[in-house]
């Protein structure tokens, strides 16, 4: 008999990770794999989808499992998964986490929210919402999101035995980590005690969500002629808070002393600067602020600062928008400078 809670018509039982390069979502995907094969006997495959390799950028994580008496020919990206896991929240700006999420599918999602407002956010109408903040775990364990992740995971996933994982989590540090075997092993059991549920009533007959595929706007059709980028400097025109993993430099002006020691060390276009006179009436570039828009969270700035003017600050929601100050390039819409 399966012990597999559910199958699509494959036979498949299919997990969705959705992450940003850095929080270790590939990693998490091939160790859950690799326990449910070796302790289970069950068949599984494992593979990941991401663009640049690097950190920020968006990555998705596909586990199958089947029971040992189905072959899996499907190596194709899952589009209607039963489980999807969010390891960073911001990713609901730019991916449709969610997409062809079973009806009665559970969504877990590393947040330090409650349930009804991440349901929003998600716009999740009914199924199983589970949250677990992973991201204080890590900072106190001092490890990393996706060992919390993988213990909630194992909470949902209630067929695979969570000795198993730690059996893993050893096999995985032991050679070149050692110290990071019982932190790592704590976060797991964290994550899997703190996991917290709520189910919202599937109604009888509903559907699951629609998968979409995310289409460029440009493309063999539409691009013009020879690849033009229409417009100059175009990574102004990107959000890159996706990319922060949950941390941000904050900005103390009264401390500041404007030396541009972070500018200098800033990757993007985080720092706004206005023309000013000092008390001797010379004329000098004062930092207003940071554009939060183009701020990726690598916190150089904080390390260069010579002062206590940027210090590292747990990202909460809505600080992004409220200290914003915008930069102002008027030739984003294209033309000539």
């Amino acid at each position: 008999m399966s012990i597999l809670p559910k199958k699509n018509e494959l036979g498949f039982f299919e997990i969705r990770l959705e992450s940003i390069g850095g929080l270790g979502a590939n990693l998490a995907g091939k160790m859950l794999a690799e326990a449910g094969v070796l302790s289970l006997g069950l068949k599984g495959s494992n593979f990941s989808s991401y663009g640049s390799e690097k950190k920020g950028s968006p990555v998705k994580s596909f586990i199958r499992f089947c029971d040992p008496e189905v072959e899996i020919r499907d190596h194709s990206p899952i589009e209607q998964p039963h489980i999807v896991g969010v390891f960073h929240e911001a990713l609901y700006k730019t991916v449709n986490v969610v997409s062809g999420l079973d009806a009665e599918g559970i969504v877990l999602v590393n947040t330090s929210r409650d349930f009804d407002d991440v349901r929003r956010d998600l716009q999740l109408e009914y199924g199983t919402l589970a949250i677990i903040d992973a991201l204080s775990i890590a900072v106190e364990e001092k490890t990393k999101v996706n060992t919390a992740m993988l213990g909630a995971l194992y909470r949902i996933c209630d067929f695979l035995d969570p000795e198993s994982m730690r059996d893993v989590i050893r096999k995985t540090f032991t050679k070149k980590y050692p110290h990071l075997v019982e932190p790592n092993i704590r976060t797991f059991d964290r994550g899997y005690n703190e996991v917290q549920f709520k189910t919202y009533e599937v109604p009888e007959g509903a559907k699951g969500k629609n998968f979409t595929r995310s289409k460029p706007q440009l493309g063999f059709l539409t691009q013009e002629i020879g690849g033009v980028i229409t417009a100059q400097a175009n990574s102004i025109l990107k959000d890159l808070s996706g990319s922060r993993q949950g941390f941000l430099p904050e900005f103390k002006q009264e401390k500041c002393i404007h030396c541009a020691a972070c500018d200098n060390v800033c990757p993007d276009f985080c720092f706004v600067w206005e023309e000013g006179e000092d008390k001797r009436g010379r004329k000098q570039m004062f930092l207003k602020g940071i554009d939060y828009q183009y701020c990726k969270g690598c916190l150089k700035c904080v390390e260069a600062c010579p002062t206590d003017a940027l210090g590292d600050l747990r990202e909460l929601l809505g600080y992004a928008d409220e200290n914003r100050v915008k930069q102002n390039f008027p030739f984003v819409a294209g033309g000539r400078f």
